[in-house]
């Protein structure tokens, strides 16, 4: 299996340290650094999360981030790592949210990925569906291996990080990265199977708190899920 996900917009993760340093002296360049960097993982992480409410969950991430950054004393990479867990956690509380209201509301429409279309290129467009497909594939993990799989591979954080972000030891992480990963391969196999005997192979199964998710994806900046498991 070799699905791909986008790595922001290209900084290298190492380059956020004087980023980092710059936010924290209340300069809104090094802000916007971080941002760049780091905003497109964490909304997609969000929209397999809670789906349309993704924007909001970032917002208020950001915000958080905005308001606390001058008070941080870790490295960029730990910054990263913090981040995840302010959007994890906001992100739980909407999840609640929404199943109060499901229960007060009674029918409601299920979370979907909702990706805006402003720049709809021939190739903007084969992005956003590839990322919708693996998305969408990712959904139909069980909760636990989805978030692991969202962690290593869309979010690009290692085992320790990953660990740190659910409150779990690195061990887990790293085995319901390794069974998200081995069922995302055989889910790829049965598909390909069904295409090659006539069927459509596409996949309709969702996870509670999730959102769109599929295949792969390909795009600049591309990185590999494989060895993704491994610290």
């Amino acid at each position: 299996m070799c699905a791909r996900f986008e790595e922001g917009y290209g900084l290298a993760w190492g380059d956020l340290d004087s980023a980092l340093a710059a936010a924290r002296r209340g300069e809104e360049t090094g802000f916007a650094e971080l941002w760049h960097a780091l905003h497109p993982p964490l909304l997609r992480y969000l929209r397999a999360v809670v789906g349309d409410a993704a924007e909001d969950v970032a917002s208020e991430t950001w915000l958080q981030a905005a308001k606390d950054v001058r008070g941080y004393r870790g490295d960029a990479a730990g910054f990263r790592v913090w981040l995840f867990r302010v959007a994890r956690h906001r992100a739980l509380d909407e999840l609640r949210k929404a199943s109060r209201r499901k229960e007060d509301n009674g029918d409601v429409a299920e979370y979907v990925a909702d990706w805006p279309a402003a720049d709809d290129t021939e190739e903007a467009a084969a992005e956003r569906e590839d990322t919708e497909r693996a998305l969408r594939l990712i959904a139909r993990l069980p909760k636990d291996q989805a978030e692991a799989v969202l962690l290593r591979v869309v979010a690009g954080l290692d085992v320790a990080q990953t660990a740190k972000v659910l409150d779990k030891r690195d061990g887990a992480v790293r085995i319901a990265a390794m069974r998200g990963l081995k069922r995302l391969a055989a889910i790829l196999a049965e598909q390909s199977a069904e295409g090659e005997a006539g069927g459509d192979g596409h996949d309709t199964g969702g996870m509670e708190g999730t959102g769109d998710a599929g295949s792969g994806m390909t795009g600049r900046g591309s990185r590999t899920v494989k060895g993704a498991e491994y610290g």
